[in-house]
């Protein structure tokens, strides 16, 4: 089975780091920190079947970056990561085509199920 290439897209560098650690042994994983940096690199890398995204960010809001990549790579699956675990958020993000939603602080195995179901 091939290795499935995955985006994690945060602006904080030990959350990236955190979630690397807990899916990089089942997965290739593609670092990005911010809203740009993760279209470019959707835009340049053709293989990334899922990000998971960030919803709070600077410049770019995370809802944001999903509605456009969901209207320019339908194919690409998105896991939400937010810090405020919030219905309405939830229900927008899922409603724009998240297809998970994972709440920070977040344990490994939470993420790792939640990865492996979207993803497979």
């Amino acid at each position: 089975m091939a290795t499935k290439k995955i985006m994690i897209c945060d602006d904080r560098e030990g959350i990236r780091e955190s979630l690397k650690v807990i899916i990089s042994d089942h997965y290739d994983i593609v670092l990005t920190n911010d809203g740009f940096q993760c279209l470019d690199a959707l835009a340049h890398a053709k293989d990334i079947g899922a990000v998971l995204l960030d919803i709070k960010m600077p410049i770019r809001d995370g809802l944001d970056v999903l509605k456009e990549i969901k209207q320019r790579y339908p194919h690409v699956k998105i896991i939400m990561i937010t810090g405020y675990e919030s219905t309405d958020t939830a229900t927008e993000a899922i409603r724009c085509g998240a297809a998970g939603y994972i709440v920070k602080p977040f344990k490994a195995e939470e993420v790792l199920a939640t990865v492996k179901e979207v993803v497979g």
